[in-house]
Order: C-alpha cells, then structure tokens, then sequence
C-alpha cells in the first residue's frame, strides 16, 4: 500500500523551508520616499479619526513629500544665489515670505533665527 506524503504549508502559503519572497513597501508601490506605514500609524494611534482608511496615508505622504521637496528646491535657489553650498534657516525664511502660497501656509509659523557666536 503506498501513501502519497503532502508537504505541509509553512507560513505564507510557503511550503515549508522555501524561500520567502522580498516584502513590498506601501511607499514603493506609490512610488514615494516618505514612509507610508509609519504615517499610517500616527494617523491611527494619534486619534485623529476612529478609523482610517488605507489611501489616507498613501495621500498624506504625497503631499508632505512634495511640501518638502518644494521648499528644500526653493532653498537651494536661494543658497546657490548666495554662493553657499548649505541650506541654512535664513534661506528658508526668505523663501517662505517670498512664496505667497508657502507664506499662507506657513503664516504663524515661528523659523529659528541662526545665532553666530
């Protein structure tokens, strides 16, 4: 009498011992730099909302990044025109009140003024 032996299924499906396929990010799928899960999780655990939907994190991470690229491109602007090869805050605060739409989004907002000693 032969038996036919099933290999047993490991975690994933996977039967056991096989290989483990490579994890895709969330932040590689929407093709960002910005970290989608660790967003997803202020958003949860900040209690912003009872509940959050899964293009929620994916949304806020594509606009912060292009918030942040935005300014830091600006800035280089500004640094370059003043032959430095750094950003400091000075060319962050000239580009903020010069942008009008950066300068309203950034209204009460408090830059920290570099001390020289």
């Amino acid at each position: 009498m032969e038996t036919t032996w099933k290999a047993k299924k490991g975690a994933a499906g996977r039967k056991a011992g096989g290989p483990r396929k490579k994890s895709v990010t969330r932040s590689v799928k929407a093709g960002l730099q910005f970290p989608v899960g660790r967003i997803g999780h202020y958003l949860k655990h900040g209690r912003y909302a009872k509940r959050v939907g899964t293009g929620a994190p994916v949304y806020l991470a594509a606009v912060l990044e292009y918030l942040a690229a935005e300014v830091l491109e600006l800035a280089g602007n500004v640094a370059r025109d003043n032959k430095k090869t750094r950003i400091n805050p000075r060319h962050v605060q000239l580009i903020v009140r010069s942008d009008e739409d950066l300068g309203k989004l950034l209204d009460g907002v408090t830059l920290p003024v570099e001390v020289v000693a």
